[in-house]
């Protein structure tokens, strides 16, 4: 499980995303680098990094479903994801 605070910031760091984005795409258009640089740092979608949904874990993250792949196997084993079996032979 991540820590909240990691969540958190990456929760606030989407918003960020979404709130500049047009303005960003704009500047961008126009080459204005230094109006770019004055922007929020955390506005830039390069900072963000794929999470889970459930436990906040960064790694083994599957994007199809947006879950970590602990999480994938324990909702595909609760039979909680439509279409997913657990392999056995």
């Amino acid at each position: 499980m991540a820590k909240t605070s990691s969540k958190a910031r990456q929760t606030r760091r989407v918003k960020l995303v979404a709130k500049f984005a047009a303005l960003r795409k704009e500047l961008k258009e126009k080459g204005d680098i230094e109006a770019i640089r004055s922007l929020p740092r955390d506005s830039n979608p390069v900072r963000l990094h794929n999470r889970c949904n459930i436990s906040g874990r960064s790694r083994g993250y599957y994007r199809r479903f947006g879950l970590s792949r602990i999480a994938l196997r324990q909702m595909g084993l609760e039979g909680k994801i439509p279409g997913l079996v657990k392999s056995s032979w």
